[in-house]
């Protein structure tokens, strides 16, 4: 586990996050130790290999997990290989215009480090709310999505877009979208809501 902001003794104003953090790598950590005090766990690339997965499982016994990868292929892929192998972790996210790099970078890299501070200090801090909390069980059904054109419309992606950066878990693919909703103890309400503009993090 790596010591963020909380190692920094000029981050001491800085609010605490109590759970641990997991992000894709070091320069990640050092943007997240401009916006809080928190200890993070470094995925390192797209595999996520035995070690870094048994820390997570540690540090979601003892503290609580958030999981905060980019709004990216890649940062999905992640979210999903880790909920599905530690169901209690909190997931939180930014969308991809938080995430985008300057307009001058040659790349238009898209990632946590660049996010702004007060985006990820208030991501981190709605997320670290909801860590550790028992979830309700879920009212939602594969009916209720399709009533709401989350799945088989023409314009699906676009509302799953939406109810992901909503409800802080990222996008997720019409297979994959029952399964997330319903880990992470959310119910229809909640996803009206989102789908009518309201924003809010984790069900607890």
């Amino acid at each position: 586990m790596t010591k963020g902001s909380g190692a920094q003794s000029s981050a001491s104003a800085l609010p605490v996050i109590k759970a641990a953090v997991v992000v894709e790598g070091w320069s990640d950590t050092q943007r997240l130790a401009l916006a809080v005090s928190c200890d993070t766990i470094e995925t390192r690339g797209s595999a996520l290999e035995k070690p870094v997965l048994d820390q997570i499982k540690r540090a979601q016994e003892e503290r609580g997990v958030i999981v905060l990868t980019d709004p990216d292929f890649n940062g999905n892929r992640l979210r999903n290989l880790i909920l599905k192998a530690v169901p209690e972790v909190t997931l939180a996210s930014i969308s991809k215009d938080e995430g985008r790099a300057d307009r001058d970078n040659p790349h238009k890299s898209l990632g946590i480090e660049h996010a702004s501070v007060e985006t990820l200090r208030a991501v981190l801090l709605d997320a670290d709310e909801q860590a550790g909390k028992v979830r309700p069980v879920s009212d939602i059904d594969r009916d209720f999505l399709f009533e709401l054109g989350l799945l088989g419309s023409g314009d699906a992606k676009k509302k799953r877009e939406r109810i992901g950066n909503a409800l802080s878990f990222g996008y997720a693919n019409g297979k994959q979208l029952l399964s997330r909703l319903t880990a992470l103890g959310y119910q229809k309400e909640d996803v009206l809501n989102a789908l009518k503009g309201g924003q809010h993090g984790q069900n607890n």
